[in-house]
């Protein structure tokens, strides 16, 4: 079964002036490991998640021969130019990794409610089948979600959620739960763990974080159920 993959990063003493440069950290620790560098979307949300946004700036998909998005640090200066204490602050970047096509509709992506205007990305070119079945792996961005809260959001959410939380959408492309691996699928999943392996180290080290925290919505461990899916539990 799918579930919702999460990385939260906590920061000692965070000052709320002091968001700024951690999620430009952040953001730039995407564009070195595997992500795109430009953000898509930024969106500033008052009080907790059931109010209207008061600040949302659609910057566009990169598409083939196409400079579309914005820089990190125009994105964060914009939204963050609308500083308080009980705003939260969500930024929207890709992230290439290697999915199963879905019919015809490629790899599968998880936009917010706030960015589905945003056309979802033709395939890549780059693809595998593994040998003796139709099965097809396409490597291409899914969208990703990076949120500083400020300290009063949503009744302090920061305490569990972290200073900022990065949604990495469906865990499925780190388990592809309903496929039959292949060694090529096997290959690619192993690929897409070692990705996440490597960035969140990088956006630790990168922002400075004290403490970290890979979580799932349903509470269950990936590295156990990675474990189980490649049969390497005794």
């Amino acid at each position: 079964m799918a579930d919702a993959l999460y990385l939260s990063l906590w920061y000692p003493n965070l000052r709320l002036e002091a968001l700024p440069d951690k999620l430009i950290a952040v953001l730039g620790a995407f564009a070195a490991h595997g992500g795109q560098a430009r953000v898509y979307s930024a969106t500033v949300w008052p009080v907790d998640w059931s109010e209207a946004p008061v600040f949302q700036r659609i910057y566009g998909r990169a598409g083939e021969g196409v400079e579309r998005g914005a820089d990190p640090r125009q994105a964060v200066a914009e939204a963050l130019e609308l500083l308080h204490d009980d705003y939260a602050y969500e930024f929207q970047v890709g992230w290439v990794l290697w999915e199963l096509e879905t019919g015809d509709a490629g790899p599968s992506t998880r936009p917010s409610a706030a960015t589905d205007v945003l056309a979802r990305d033709e395939s890549a070119d780059l693809s595998s089948r593994d040998t003796g079945d139709t099965t097809r792996w396409v490597r291409g961005p899914r969208l990703v979600r990076i949120t500083g809260f400020g300290p009063l959001f949503d009744e302090g959410a920061y305490e569990q959620e972290g200073h900022i939380r990065i949604d990495f959408g469906s865990d499925e492309p780190f388990l592809e739960e309903d496929a039959d691996l292949g060694q090529v699928g096997a290959r690619h999943i192993e690929q897409n763990v070692r990705q996440l392996v490597d960035l969140t180290a990088a956006v630790e080290k990168a922002s400075g974080a004290t403490a970290r925290l890979l979580w799932s919505e349903l509470g269950e461990s990936l590295a156990t159920r990675l474990a189980d899916r490649l049969g390497m539990r005794n």
